[in-house]
């Protein structure tokens, strides 16, 4: 088992969206970049959404997610885990979200990268959290291939639609 240790959130203060995922794989630990695997397709559907494409630079993409009002961050700051699959990771620690909820009092809406962020999040994270919306939407991540691409943008769009333009 390697320890793996996630990326500082990707935000700006009046963030009106966070999206969490649980813990970045081995392509986007080597990269230092979140979703960094190809057939992820996260970057796909923001780019559908907010023009933030995999085709530009990363901190390109980065700048267009906090322009649209979307943070993005981990479910966990660490935990061990070998491979990416989310199955993989034990002793997660959550990041440190009463601070993160402090800084960021415009959040809204919640979403989870797939199932197993939700899951992590609901177990690790602390009591005392603001209220707001939650929802999980499907995984973009390609070992969630048995929903089609199209099918995960409509779900994304629906649930962004009234925060992203």
């Amino acid at each position: 088992m390697a320890n793996c240790v996630s990326f500082e959130a990707v935000s700006r203060a009046d963030a009106r969206v966070l999206i969490l995922g649980t813990l970045p794989g081995a392509e986007s630990l080597k990269r230092q970049q979140y979703y960094a695997k190809k057939e992820n397709s996260f970057w796909r559907i923001m780019g559908e959404l907010i023009g933030a494409s995999p085709e530009l630079p990363y901190e390109d993409r980065l700048s267009r997610l906090k322009l649209h009002g979307v943070a993005l961050w981990d479910v966990c700051a660490s935990a061990e885990r070998v491979g990416s699959l989310d199955s993989s990771i034990r002793s997660p620690i959550a990041n440190d979200f009463c601070s993160f909820f402090k800084t960021h009092k415009r959040v809204e809406l919640m979403c989870f990268n797939g199932q197993p962020a939700e899951k992590l999040f609901r177990r690790n994270a602390p009591a005392g959290l603001p209220a707001m919306r939650q929802i999980v939407l499907p995984s973009t991540s390609p070992a969630h291939a048995r929903m089609r691409f199209d099918e995960k943008l409509s779900r994304w769009s629906e649930a962004l639609k009234e925060f992203v333009d």
